[in-house]
Parts: C-alpha cells; structure tokens; sequence
C-alpha cells in the first residue's frame, strides 16, 4: 500500500467515526487446559486494574445487567493480559490460535502483526510493519489449520503460516473508489467472509480459492440497500461473526446500531430483532457456543453481552460494561480460562486515526472475567 492509500484510509475513518459517532472531526484444542493455566496467570497481572464494588461498578465505569434468569451476575474485572512492544501501535484486530494458546494483534496505523506466546507479559513482533506491502493491519482471524488471515483495510487479505510467517496465499479488493475492509469471519467449512465497511458488502473467499492462492476478492452480499439510511460517508457493516456450527453468519451496523443475520447456504439476508439496547458504534463480534454474542462498542468504551436466540434471529441484551479503561476498544476474543481479550486501541490519542484527546499511554490488551 502506498502513503496515499495509507493516508486516504487513515482519514476515511475519522470521517467516518465522526459522522457515526458525532465526534467533531479533527476451533477445538486437545491442550485447552495448559492455556488456560497460562491465561489465568496472565491476567492475574494488576496492571490497569479497575477495582470494582460487589455489584460490578467500576470507578469512572459502569456494569448494567439486563433481564436475564437468575439475577444479576457476578462483578466484572479488568485487567491487563499483555503490552505490545510499540509506542505507536494503536492496535485493532485480535486472533486466538485455540491450538497453541498464541494470540496475534493488529496495527491499524503502520501493519505490523504482533504475537503474545501464553504466559507473555508482553507480545513480540510477528510480521514487521510493511510485511508483502502491507502498512495496516485491521481484522485477523486464525483458522482450524493454524492459518493468520489479515485484512489490509484498503488492499485485500493475506493468509499466513503461523509457524514461519510465510504469505501463503493473498486476495485484492477489485475496482475503484471508496473501499475499507475491516473484519472477518471463517465459518466451520472453511470458508472467510469479510465486511467492507465504505461499501456495505460481505466478500467470501472459499477453500478452492485458498488453496489457488491468490485472486479477486468479490462480493457475496451487498447489504447497501437493506440498511437503515445514514450519513453519507459514515460507515455501515464492521464487525462479523459466524456461528460456530456454521449455520449462520452476523455482522453489525454500526452506525444504525442493527444487526444482520446472513444464511450461507440460501443467501438470505435478514435484520435480527434486538431487544434491551442497540449495537451502535459496534466494532468487533464474537459469538460463542449457547448464543453468547459479545461486542465491543468502539468510542462508547463499552462491551456487551447479548443471548441470540437458537435460529439466529433474535438477540436480547443481557450485560453491559463502560469503563474508561477500555481505551476505544474495538474488537475482542474469547481464550481458555473464561476470559475475553479486549484491544485497547487509544484511537483517540496523538498518532490515532480520530481526533486527538492527548498523548497515548503504553499500548495494552486488557483481559476481562465476567463479561
């Protein structure tokens, strides 16, 4: 990618945080239990800690359960996982490789891909900045074959072996005009699917075209005309997450607040009934076996838990988290031990891609028990 292409993605979405956000602009492991030994001693790491009261406030945040059986939960903690070795990391997409423990973080500002091994304090460099051309970094996903997928936001996405950091295959947004890839979702065949938030279209890149190596990224649904009207240049799909036994897929707008419900097989395409909240400013989704559907709600500072129903078509708020110490998060991921990994992405700071409130501090993951 060029310094242009960098500089025109960099300042698409300030735009288009400040239209959404009215901001004025400026796979199944057999050593499960040894990682999840790893992360517990991780984030037992005080580090950013918000201490919280026995109903689950935090000082400067807040914890709110909605309806759910059996009362409220129990608190929510936040603590720091790992730090990434980068004063400018500003960070956006996380990955957990189930098999070996490892997790892998994103660069939205420069591409480099870092790798925290279990029980790191800190992660390592990965895939250096600049890597096959790449200079952002934005959704990663590991799949059932230990494969890193990147998405370079303006350009396309890589696949990468995680053992060697070898490119294995890479595939290219076609055409012109406005274009932002940002996260992805590989469902149990194999198959990626990934939101291009400027064009409100779903691309798929299947196993046969994997394994070719290389090719067009081409859309596989175009949800332009099915969502809600919003500011021109504010961006629509974002996050995305398939359900685990592959039935179906979900991907948030996230300046309406809706979410959609996209059948794989039939291609059908339906908005899911929301009760108890919205899913604005939603960034990253991650949905876990029983219907647990968590996302992390970028500029808000909060996270949250939703019950989807069986089918897919309806969701109901359970939990929400806002604490400032959450640092813009945008995207999350489950790991062993009954922890979510939090990116604390600082977009907001000098060197960020959103108006500046200051100077960033260290560049963390925050580790959150209770969500």
């Amino acid at each position: 990618m060029t310094k242009q292409s960098l500089s025109a993605s960099a300042s698409l979405l300030t735009l288009a945080l400040a239209l959404t956000l009215g901001v004025a602009p400026a796979a199944q492991a057999s050593d499960a239990a040894p990682a999840a030994q790893a992360w517990d001693a991780r984030a037992s790491d005080a580090r950013g800690t918000s201490a919280r009261t026995a109903d689950g406030h935090a000082p400067g945040g807040r914890s709110h359960d909605g309806p759910a059986p059996g009362g409220r939960a129990g608190a929510v903690r936040i603590s720091t996982a790992f730090g990434l070795p980068s004063a400018k990391a500003f960070p956006e997409g996380i990955a957990a490789d189930p098999r070996t423990g490892a997790v892998y973080v994103g660069s939205y500002t420069d591409g480099t891909v870092y790798r925290a091994r279990p029980g790191a304090r800190e992660a390592e460099v990965f895939l250096p900045s600049g890597t096959d051309g790449r200079h952002t970094a934005n959704g990663l996903r590991v799949d059932a074959h230990g494969r890193l997928w990147v998405t370079d936001s303006t350009s396309g996405v890589s696949v990468y072996d995680t053992r060697s950091g070898a490119r294995l295959a890479h595939f290219e947004i076609q055409g012109s005009g406005p274009r932002f890839l940002n996260d992805l979702a590989i469902t149990p065949d194999g198959t990626a699917y990934l939101t291009d938030s400027a064009r409100a279209v779903v691309y798929r890149v299947t196993p046969d075209q994997l394994a070719a190596g290389s090719g067009p990224l081409l859309p596989a649904y175009d949800l332009s005309g099915r969502l809600t009207p919003s500011p021109a240049g504010s961006f629509s799909l974002n996050g995305i997450t398939a359900d685990p036994a592959g039935r179906y897929l979900l991907t948030a707008d996230m300046t309406a607040g809706d979410l959609y419900r996209i059948d794989p097989r039939s291609g059908a395409v339906s908005r899911v009934a929301l009760s108890g909240g919205d899913l604005k400013t939603a960034d990253g989704l991650d949905l876990a076996p029983g219907g647990v559907l968590r996302a992390a709600q970028n500029t808000r500072n909060t996270l949250s838990r939703w019950q989807v129903s069986a089918d897919g078509t309806r969701a109901r708020l359970v939990r929400t988290v806002t604490d400032p110490s959450l640092q813009i998060p945008t995207t999350l991921a489950q790991v062993p031990g009954g922890r979510t990994l939090v990116v604390r992405s600082q977009f907001d700071k000098d060197g960020g891609p959103m108006p500046s409130t200051g100077a960033p501090t260290a560049f963390t993951i925050a580790a959150v028990r209770g969500l």
